[in-house]
Parts: C-alpha cells; sequence; structure tokens
C-alpha cells in the first residue's frame, strides 16, 4: 500500500521545496492523493498529486480553473505555488465555519459569480479534468446540445457504466436527451466551478467562502446548485438555496430539476470508481419515467 506521506514528501523535494519537515496526509478527494505539508521557513501548504497522472496536463488545467473561478467571478481560491505535471502545490485555506451566516454570504458569492460571468458560447478554451477522467468542453451555441453530447452521452462508453447500466437504461438516457428542452428551462452560459459539492466549499484565513478543485466550464448556472443540492449540505445551508434562488430569480420549480441535471455527476462517478456511492441507483431512478413502456 502506497505511503502517501512519503509520496508526497518525495514529490515535494523533487519540485524544489527543500524546507518540508513533514506531510500529514488529508482525507476527502476521491481522486488524488492530499496532504498539508510543514515547512520549515515557510507557512504550511497544501499538496496534491497522482501516484499515476493521468495526463500531463492535469494540474495546469485545475491552476487554471481557480484563476479563473477568482478573476473571473470575485470567488476567493487558494493561490497556486506550483502546478506541474506531477504536483499542485496551493496555500492553505481553512475548513469552513458553522452556522448560516457562512452559507449566507457563499450564497451572495455563487449568485455573483453566475450572474456576472454570462458568454453567448457553452464550453471552454480546453478540456479539464473531473477526478480521473477528462471533462470535454467542445464549444457549442446551443446549452441543451452541450449537455447531452459532452455531460451525459460522453460517459456511455465508458466500461465502467457499460457494466452498471442496461440496454434500457441507455435508450432512457438518449430518450431523456432529445426532451431536454422539454424538461429544463432555456439558460444562458455562465462561468460554473463544475465539481461544487458541499466538501468543496472551504474558507479563507477570515471566514470567506472559499472554493477548490474546480473542473470549470461555461455551463448553465444549475449545474453547480444540482451538485451541492444533492451531495448531503449541512443543515444550516438550508438558507443558502433559499437566497441563492431569490438573488438569481429562480423559479419555484428549480428542486425537481435537481435529479436531471446531477445526472451529469453521476455518471462520471460511476465511471470512475468501483464504489459509487449509489450512483447507479440514482441513475436508474431517474431515467425510469423514460424508459420504454411494455
Amino acid at each position: 500500500m502506497l505511503n502517501s506521506s512519503a509520496f508526497l514528501s518525495e514529490r515535494l523535494l523533487r519540485a524544489g521545496l527543500r524546507d518540508v519537515v513533514s506531510v500529514e496526509p488529508v482525507s476527502g478527494g476521491l481522486a488524488a492523493l492530499a496532504g498539508t505539508a510543514t515547512r520549515r521557513n515557510a507557512p504550511p501548504v497544501f499538496v496534491k498529486a497522482f501516484a499515476d497522472p493521468p495526463d500531463d496536463d492535469v494540474f495546469a488545467a485545475e491552476a487554471e480553473g481557480l484563476a479563473a473561478l477568482r478573476d473571473r467571478g470575485g470567488v476567493a481560491t487558494p493561490e497556486v505555488i506550483l502546478a506541474n505535471r506531477e504536483l499542485l502545490v496551493l496555500t492553505m485555506l481553512r475548513p469552513r465555519p458553522a452556522g448560516e451566516s457562512f452559507w449566507e454570504r457563499f450564497a451572495h458569492q455563487l449568485a455573483q459569480l453566475h450572474l456576472s460571468t454570462t458568454n453567448p458560447r457553452y464550453g471552454w478554451h480546453r478540456d479539464n479534468w473531473l477526478g480521473r477522467r477528462r471533462q470535454i468542453n467542445t464549444w457549442e451555441d446551443d446549452g441543451f446540445a452541450f449537455f447531452a453530447r459532452h455531460r451525459l452521452l460522453r460517459w456511455l462508453d465508458q466500461p465502467r457504466v457499460e457494466a452498471a447500466l442496461e440496454p434500457a437504461d441507455r435508450v432512457a438516457l438518449e430518450r431523456l436527451c432529445d426532451r431536454l428542452p422539454e424538461l429544463l428551462p432555456d439558460r444562458p452560459a455562465c462561468l460554473t466551478h463544475g465539481d461544487l459539492w458541499a466538501q468543496n466549499v472551504l474558507a479563507t484565513a477570515d471566514g470567506q467562502p472559499a472554493l477548490i478543485d474546480p473542473a470549470v466550464s461555461y455551463m448553465w448556472a444549475e449545474v453547480d446548485l444540482a451538485h451541492v443540492w444533492t451531495t448531503s449540505p449541512p443543515p444550516e445551508a438550508r438558507r443558502f438555496f433559499a437566497l441563492y434562488a431569490e438573488l438569481t430569480g429562480l423559479d419555484s420549480d428549480w428542486r425537481a430539476r435537481m435529479p436531471i441535471i446531477q445526472l451529469r455527476q453521476h455518471l462520471a462517478v460511476l465511471a470512475q470508481f468501483d464504489d459509487d456511492w449509489g450512483a447507479a441507483d440514482q441513475i436508474r431512478a431517474t431515467l425510469a419515467p423514460f424508459r420504454a413502456r411494455a
């Protein structure tokens, strides 16, 4: 079994950070090894690496996403100290504080991100990464076509997805994609975090919301909302959803759309992990109305 502390320490040394005293592993991420590195002559840093990197650009794409969220959307993110093929080193953030006030601030920040970064096209100027799989960001003029091709159907040829879904499920997904204009409102593209489960919401030193681990693209804002909604946010986040809906003018039916939009993430999880944390069951439940009747 890989010793993550030793592995990350060796990667830091190879990258030229020679004042590292120790590395303490941290949990929470599903794809990479991560830890906090204590340094002799500098503040501690967060470090992340893959034992077997999926490609050369994985950390460069993540660093670019952090910068885009900060510079274009005004959202706090950690500063990038180093990003190369083997390693990502970031300034440290803090665990988010408990309490509704934090989530109220986050509602304002996320609404501002989404409202201030609208774009005429859907996609991004490069592909980036969702876990260990490439997120396809080919530009499209039509949001429904982009979501169908690059966020749903693109997962169907992945071996774990092929093994988990029956042919009837695959046909149901194709039917759902054909009906997206009936099922979802026609929303503009905006800059989205792309992997916004609750664990990726942290805090700055002064307690302001901050985001990590992005998979950015210009997409529907509800992609981010659905991810927070469906990944067990804490009870104090209830106010976040009401306030975000108020700030962005969401209609009263937004909750009903969340399972359809979150299909993208369930499929990505199913494609990557042997333990899918119930993703296959969630996919089948969402697709049930679109299965052919006998």
